[in-house]
């Protein structure tokens, strides 16, 4: 078994190198899973006992080293929500969980592999694989931030066409050649040609080749359309872990609006601010903001931009008369809830608040609350955010009293495609991403946190314009190139004149229909799977 293990390593190697924001790499992911693909296949033809055991464990040892090289920096993000012990327990959520999940895939494909051919085997592996994906960005523990789709942000000219598929045609892509890859190299191996050598030469390279030129062909020749809009995103570079300590709330709202009107012209119709921008000790009271001192001094402040509009990250909280929410906790005869949100500030006396719904696990959200309420005391030391966030279930956009309409993504929701994709839906002509990736230190994570963004703006062929207080600010393109960046602990303004867009792609309109077919072939892969074939073919193993 040693030997498949350093196979197994040689895979984590491989997909850890691929991975962001390592440029270029990315196409390691065509062959990161053959060495685990061969160790698994060693162990199902080999002389051992518990096959299944041992597969699930070498997909595992795969995984974790994988996702632990990847993300090494989710402690450091976690250790500035939660003391020491809690974010490592927090912190191996992702570093065990995705891989558990992936090994389950590794699993069944064996148990397919035992009454089925290898081909079926591999529609299972794939199906299961992508199931996997589609759980980790749905249920309450997750964190799609490894899902194999995203490897292709380091080299988007290839995958122009997510505009159509959405990341899991990545995901499906980096499959397909990784099995025609592994079958070409285990029959050359073992000097057998149950397929055709040359055939799968030649499907690798079609596999490989035909996406990529049409990819760079589309990405050589897409123009966008001219629909210009002024816009300001700013980074005020201001340490979350001082935050209201050697800073007040009335100086960071000065230091937002000195560094906006450094780069600010007459016709700038949109200032973007990060992540939790204004907010005051203990929050702020969105039914009562308007007399809140910071939102006069943003009215000022916006006095001489016509069609001005601020977008900001805000800390706010409502009050209930009873609690209508889980999250909502009791103050005196009310219910208060908290919200990570966002705020669209114009020269008019309107108001529109967006609540974060896509909430981190552990650091924002008590996973699955509603069935562990009775461990609330335990968190109460975690500060004003006892069973997590408010939130809202469906996104809303931002219209400008012009009627530009702006998607408020905050921090961790830029991630989900499906998501971003229901802001457009609804009329977002272009995607504001405010974050506080400063939590995580000079790590890959803000970097990796960027070139997602890239993704966003071609599924939707929308520009992103990133504001993060101490990460790194940006302007993306339709095509998914970063136009404008800002440095790593810089406080700077960036200004750029971006093209609005009201076209829908196929991806937005459809959302992430690989998904549903995976599942599909999935269900019919565990049919498969328990009903057994009267004749074993000679490629499936025994026990």
């Amino acid at each position: 078994m040693r030997n498949n293990y350093l196979l197994a390593l040689l895979s984590a190697f491989l997909l850890w190198l691929a991975w962001p924001p390592i440029p270029y790499s990315s196409v390691l992911l065509f062959i990161g899973f053959v060495p685990l693909l061969v160790a698994i296949e060693q162990v199902m033809r080999g002389n051992y006992k518990r096959k299944g055991s041992k597969v699930f464990g070498l997909a595992f040892f795969t995984g974790f080293v994988w996702n632990t090289a990847s993300i090494y920096w989710v402690y450091n993000a976690m250790n500035a929500f939660l003391p020491a012990l809690p974010s490592l327990f927090v912190a191996l959520i992702p570093y065990t969980l995705g891989p558990l999940l992936m090994a389950l895939a590794f699993r069944l494909y064996y148990q397919m592999r035992k009454r089925n051919s290898i081909l079926l085997s591999f529609m299972g592996l794939i199906s299961f694989w992508i199931a996997y994906e589609y759980l980790h960005q749905s249920w309450e523990l997750s964190f799609p931030w490894m899902t194999l789709g995203n490897g292709f942000s380091n080299f988007h000219q290839l995958v122009q066409w997510y505009s159509v598929t959405g990341v899991y045609g990545g995901t499906l892509w980096i499959w397909l050649v990784n099995v025609v890859v592994f079958l070409w190299y285990w029959q050359r191996r073992e000097q057998v040609e149950v397929y055709s050598n040359k055939i799968l030469l030649s499907v690798t390279s079609a596999l490989v080749l035909i996406p990529s030129v049409g990819s760079i062909i589309a990405y050589s020749q897409y123009e966008e359309h001219i629909n210009p809009s002024e816009v300001v995103t700013v980074q005020p570079n201001i340490d979350p872990f001082g935050k209201w300590g050697p800073i007040t709330p009335e100086e960071q709202m000065r230091v937002l609006m000195d560094l906006s009107q450094k780069v600010a012209k007459l016709n700038t119709e949109f200032f973007i601010w990060p992540e939790t921008a204004i907010s005051n000790y203990g929050g702020i009271n969105e039914e009562e903001f308007r007399e809140y001192p910071q939102y006069r001094a943003v009215i000022d402040f916006l006095e001489p931009y016509h069609n001005g509009n601020v977008l900001s990250g805000i800390e706010s909280y409502q009050f209930y008369d009873d609690q209508r929410t889980f999250t909502a906790r009791p103050v005196g005869n009310l219910f208060k809830d908290h919200f990570n949100a966002a705020v669209l500030i114009d020269g008019s006396s309107k108001l529109q608040f967006y609540h974060k719904s896509k909430l981190v696990p552990g650091a924002e959200l008590m996973p699955f609350g509603s069935k562990l309420a009775f461990m609330k005391p335990l968190f109460q030391h975690f500060g004003g955010t006892t069973g997590g966030y408010g939130s809202q279930e469906e996104p809303s956009v931002f219209y400008s009293a012009s009627g530009i309409g702006a998607a408020p993504v905050i921090c961790y929701e830029s991630i989900w495609g499906n998501y971003v994709a229901e802001y457009v839906a609804k009329g977002a002509q272009f995607i504001a991403v405010i974050t506080n990736d400063g939590w995580w230190g000079d790590t890959s994570g803000k970097d990796q946190h960027l070139l997602y963004a890239k993704l966003r703006a071609i599924e939707n062929r929308r520009w992103v314009v990133r504001s993060a207080n101490t990460g790194i600010s940006a302007f993306i393109n339709q095509r998914g190139d970063i136009v404008q960046r800002s440095s790593w602990w810089v406080p700077t303004a960036l200004s750029q004149e971006i093209n609005l867009n009201e076209e829908l792609t196929f991806y937005t309109k459809n959302k992430d229909l690989i998904v549903y077919l995976a599942l599909l072939t999935g269900l019919i892969s565990i049919g498969l799977m328990m009903v057994r074939n009267k004749k074993i073919t000679n490629d499936s193993p025994n026990d």
